[in-house]
C-alpha cells in the first residue's frame, strides 16, 4: 500500500549541487523518521542523514556541513539539498521511512532508490 519514490538523482561535476526528493504515497497515517542513505557499488549501504517528525536532524560525519535535510508533513516528502558533492558522494541513493499503515501497524520503507554520480 505505501510507496516511496525518489527522484532528482543525476550527473553533477564536482563541486556542484543536487536537491533529492522522496515523496510517501499511499496507506499513511503518520509518519516518523525520514532519512536518505546511499550505497556506492562494492559497498554496504550507509546513513546519510534522518529527520525526525519534529525536525530534529542527524548526519553523517561525510555529509556534516555539506548536505541539508528537510521534510513537508503536508506533502508527505522529505529531501536532501547536497553542495560542494565531491566524486566520492557517487552512489545510488534511497529513501527511507517508518509509516504507520494501518491502524496499530508500523514499518519502515525504503525506495528504489535515485543515481547521484559526481563526475567531470
Amino acid at each position: 500500500q505505501v510507496q516511496l519514490v525518489e527522484s532528482g538523482g543525476g550527473l553533477v561535476q564536482p563541486g556542484g549541487s543536487l536537491r533529492l526528493s522522496c515523496a510517501a504515497s499511499g496507506s499513511i497515517l503518520g509518519i516518523n523518521t525520514m532519512g536518505w542513505y546511499r550505497q556506492a557499488p562494492g559497498k554496504q549501504r550507509e546513513l546519510v542523514a534522518t529527520i525526525s517528525s519534529g525536525g530534529n536532524t542527524n548526519y553523517a560525519d561525510s555529509a556534516k556541513g555539506r548536505f541539508t535535510i528537510s521534510r513537508d508533513n503536508a506533502k508527505n516528502t522529505v529531501s536532501l539539498q547536497m553542495n560542494s558533492l565531491k566524486a566520492e558522494d557517487t552512489a545510488v541513493y534511497y529513501c527511507n521511512s517508518v509509516i504507520m499503515y494501518s491502524v496499530g501497524y508500523r514499518q519502515a520503507y525504503w525506495g528504489q532508490g535515485t543515481q547521484v554520480t559526481v563526475s567531470s
